[in-house]
């Protein structure tokens, strides 16, 4: 079963900055320059222990560019052709 409240998203905001955000949360866990430095810092709190989850990573249209389980089993029975 999935925990709840661990998946992320990076999204671009209207200021121009990348938010690094858990899912639900009201507010951003961390603001970035680049998508890059975003994806970098959810992956990073996601692989801390107790963490992990699903990060979808948007792009700067808002649709979503990347989906990757971390740091737990992927659900999908797919294989992943980005990781």
């Amino acid at each position: 079963m999935k925990k709840k409240g661990k998946d992320r998203t990076v999204s671009k905001r209207p200021d121009g900055t990348w938010a690094n955000k858990l899912d639900g949360a009201k507010r951003a866990t961390s603001l970035h320059r680049t998508q890059a430095a975003a994806e970098k810092a959810a992956k990073r709190q996601m692989k801390k222990p107790g963490q992990g989850g699903e990060l979808k990573v948007k792009n700067e249209k808002g649709t979503i560019r990347s989906k990757d389980t971390i740091n737990r089993p992927d659900p999908r029975k797919s294989k992943d052709r980005e990781h």
